[in-house]
């Protein structure tokens, strides 16, 4: 998990890259634990995702990436604006955009966290500011289940 969460606190995940973690996160004990042997047929079968669950419990990847950005932010509204995490982070960049959709920024994530949890704020670095209840924000991401 360390190896594959390295630096997860600045992604902006999208539906498509939620669901690869997923399936990795599947993949990992299925592979480990190797497959099943049925006594009774003598055949041998992958393991369910249920009884991976009970051989090896880990906590769910995406809440835990999401708890992480929700950390880091916390941290970044509370430096200020000439720090330069706070500037690659949050501030807008400068001049055209190319055309398309715009990609989902860092800052967007973060609202739809709080959004998940039930906080609709207009403006998450001031509730930052307050550590005691963003530590609770905090936990309340983590709490999520994983849709």
């Amino acid at each position: 998990m360390p190896v594959v969460l390295y630096g997860c606190e600045t992604w902006s995940l999208i539906l498509r890259e939620e669901c690869r973690l997923r399936v990795f996160e599947n993949r990992v004990p299925r592979r480990l634990f190797g497959p099943k042997r049925d006594v009774v047929r003598g055949e041998c079968r992958k393991l369910h995702n249920e009884e991976l669950n009970d051989l090896y419990f880990s906590p769910n990847i995406i809440r835990e990436i999401k708890s992480r950005r929700m950390r880091l932010a916390g941290h970044v509204a509370r430096m200020g604006d000439r720090r330069g995490v706070y500037r690659v982070l949050v501030v807008k960049p400068e001049g055209t955009r190319p055309l398309g959709k715009p990609r989902r920024r860092w800052e967007n994530n973060i609202k739809m966290d709080l959004q998940e949890i039930g906080c609709v704020v207009m403006d998450w670095n001031k509730l930052a500011q307050d550590k005691d209840r963003w530590r609770a924000l905090m936990n309340a991401v983590m709490n999520l289940r994983a849709s």
